[in-house]
């Protein structure tokens, strides 16, 4: 029973360090364009016409 002395502390720094890491990455434009990169996989502007994979 004492190891909940140290386990829900440790949990509660846990959570209040992927909050921190959330609302940072909130404040630094992370999730401003999120079409940006489901679209660039599908660009094939970087493959030449006669070598495309099929």
């Amino acid at each position: 029973m004492t190891v909940l002395l140290f386990l829900v502390p440790l949990a509660l720094l846990l959570g209040l360090a992927g909050l921190v890491a959330f609302l940072w990455s909130l404040r630094n434009g992370q999730y401003e364009d999120l079409d940006g990169a489901a679209l660039r996989v599908l660009d094939d502007g970087d493959v030449e016409d006669g070598k495309r994979r099929s």
